[in-house]
């Protein structure tokens, strides 16, 4: 593409220098310009930039929907450093047992020592490699001193899971200010002080893999949820910010981010789901999440829902009026109902 560009250019401004030298002025498109070789030059370059524009998009389009169909290869991570946040239960426990049969070195961050040292012995019990740690993601200082002393211990950290989290589940007007804040501090402000950890030696190597546990929760609005779904929603625009921030950075960017947006999980957190068709709408276990998200990951794709379908229901769904679309979710009655 950028050849055909080129090529076009070149072209059109052989013609503007040829018309210099001829007397009269250059007609394009019934439009008639003077013969001032930089005025021209912008408008042919325009015009050329336009026609690219429409070529690359078509092929990009066309190219997207073929790629939906064909079989993603997934990168091996064998021998990996992996970095997963909240590994003491739920999601978290299960992403490093599992990144562990794959041959990574998983590298444990949670809270609850007990939980987290549990997870790293069923690790090395299959064979595994794993390092527990135990970390306060709302504690910006015991982040970067546990980074530096990971870097030191186990060097590059090429995959990085951020994937701590809570949830109350209740009415906004009955949540406190101590659960709002923490629903931040852990759900997303916690990304940014991983992310500014771990992500300059990314830029200096130019790769590594950042995955973010957004939710469907972070696709739309749910009662009982408010302040979950507003670091939800947070997370999934720090991760489109900063894929578009590294992709300007550096043309050639080859750092992976993928932001996933996971349906109700068994995990506990949870404690009253509601739905209307259980076999349609059923929680998730977190060992089917867990391998959905390393395979998003391994594939590299920039973003999932757990069940994949889920985010281009909402794509489909935005394009609809919303009231049409409240019918619909009137309709399947599928949310949280209060844990208090």
């Amino acid at each position: 593409m950028q050849y055909l560009e080129n090529f076009l250019t070149s072209i059109c401004f052989q013609v503007i220098c040829k018309q210099q030298d001829a007397p009269g002025s250059l007609n394009i498109f019934s439009f008639t310009f003077s013969s001032n070789g930089i005025d021209l030059y912008s408008v042919v370059v325009l015009v050329i930039d336009i026609i690219v524009l429409q070529i690359k998009f078509w092929f990009t389009c066309v190219q997207s929907i073929i790629q939906t169909f064909l079989p993603k290869e997934e990168t091996n991570v064998q021998g990996e450093a992996v970095l997963v946040t909240g590994t003491g239960h739920g999601i978290g426990k299960e992403l490093a047992l599992q990144y562990g049969k794959l041959g990574a070195k998983v590298i444990c961050w949670d809270i609850n020592e007990k939980n987290n040292q549990q997870t790293v012995k069923e690790i090395k019990a299959s064979g595994g490699k794993a390092f527990a740690y135990t970390c306060n993601v709302m504690n910006r200082n015991d982040i970067n001193e546990l980074a530096d002393k990971i870097k030191k211990e186990h060097g590059f950290i090429s995959i990085i899971v951020n994937n701590a989290g809570i949830m109350p589940c209740h009415p906004l007007l009955q949540t406190t200010e101590t659960e709002i804040r923490n629903m931040f501090e852990i759900n997303v402000i916690a990304h940014f002080w991983i992310i500014q950890a771990f992500l300059p030696e990314m830029i200096e190597r130019n790769q590594g893999n950042i995955v973010a546990l957004s939710s469907c929760a972070g696709l739309f609005g749910l009662p009982n949820l408010v302040p979950y779904c507003g670091t939800k929603f947070a997370v999934r625009g720090i991760m489109s910010a900063l894929t578009e921030e590294l992709r300007h950075n550096n043309p050639n960017n080859n750092i992976k981010l993928t932001s996933i947006y996971p349906y109700m999980v068994d995990t506990g957190l949870c404690k009253k789901p509601r739905y209307r068709f259980p076999n349609l709408m059923k929680l998730v276990t977190p060992s089917d999440a867990a391998a959905s998200i390393i395979s998003a990951q391994r594939t590299g794709l920039e973003e999932a829902s757990i069940p994949r379908h889920f985010v281009h229901v909402d794509k489909i769904g935005r394009l609809l009026p919303r009231k049409a679309m409240r019918l619909v979710n009137d309709f399947l009655d599928t949310g949280v109902d209060s844990d208090l």
